[in-house]
């Protein structure tokens, strides 16, 4: 089974593809404002499990997750290709890139991801903390939910307004599907894949927000050097699509 996806920009430009991977509750749509700076390369944007196009998919993990995005690359005849991916769509990169990379990936560039826990102990913490935001989903309406999900620490740089428009973009989605998928990719059931993303041959970035302390923090422990989009929190490509397609550019350009 393949995942809806969309091309996009120059398509028989002989670049390779940049594929995008959005965030949970988001969809192919949340990339837009910063691929309008990436019209002269070719673009497939795809979206996950339970959102989007793909509203009606279920997977079972990580390892499912990755298979169905390679058959995905197939169905599309992507040979050369960048991912590019945010929060749960870099964590499904890291794990691809690390577990399933034919020799087509060119490059990753992740958007404030998490590169897995290492402990037991925070994993059963985060397993509880996942699951249990599952069953809001699925018992709560979803506008109430969402709400509450928005009001998460990692959100805290988000004004009233901008709180209540990433709520409103987020209500064609279905609760039972968002549930499941946030069971699916919980971080406690994600490999840590730090040790791996070493040891890549392919180039790795990683773009935080300068608000977004938490991530700052993850990848300055990881010693990975992060690329800081100014004036942003978590989700910087909506903040500040502007500075996150300037330095996406210039990373890009390198290769």
């Amino acid at each position: 089974m393949i995942l809806h996806a969309r091309w996009q920009g120059h398509h028989r430009s002989t670049r390779p593809v940049l594929v995008w991977l959005h965030g949970f509750l988001g969809s192919a749509d949340d990339w837009l404002p910063v691929q309008h700076f990436f019209r002269h390369w070719p673009m497939l944007s795809i979206d996950l499990p339970g959102h989007g196009g793909s509203q009606a998919q279920t997977v079972n993990g990580f390892n499912d997750l990755s298979q169905r995005l390679a058959a995905t690359l197939d169905y599309h005849q992507v040979d050369r290709y960048w991912l590019i991916g945010y929060s749960l769509g870099a964590r499904l990169a890291f794990y691809h890139a690390c577990r399933h990379d034919d020799g087509r990936l060119c490059g990753l560039l992740a958007e404030a991801g998490h590169f897995g826990l290492s402990r037991q102990s925070e994993r059963d913490t985060r397993r509880e903390h996942d699951f249990s935001w599952a069953q809001r989903f699925r018992q709560m309406p979803l506008p109430r939910v969402l709400t509450q999900w928005y009001q998460q620490p990692v959100f805290a740089e988000l004004t009233p307004l901008q709180r209540q428009s990433m709520i409103a973009r987020r209500l064609n989605n279905r609760a039972e599907g968002l549930a499941t998928m946030l069971e699916a990719t919980s971080l406690s059931g994600q490999p840590d894949l730090l040790p791996e993303l070493r040891q890549t041959a392919f180039p790795f970035h990683y773009l935080c927000g300068e608000w977004d302390l938490k991530f700052l923090q993850l990848a300055q422990q990881a010693e990975l050097s992060p690329v800081v989009i100014r004036h942003a929190g978590h989700n910087t490509h909506r903040a500040n699509p502007l500075a996150f397609a300037h330095q996406l550019s210039l990373l890009l350009n390198n290769y």
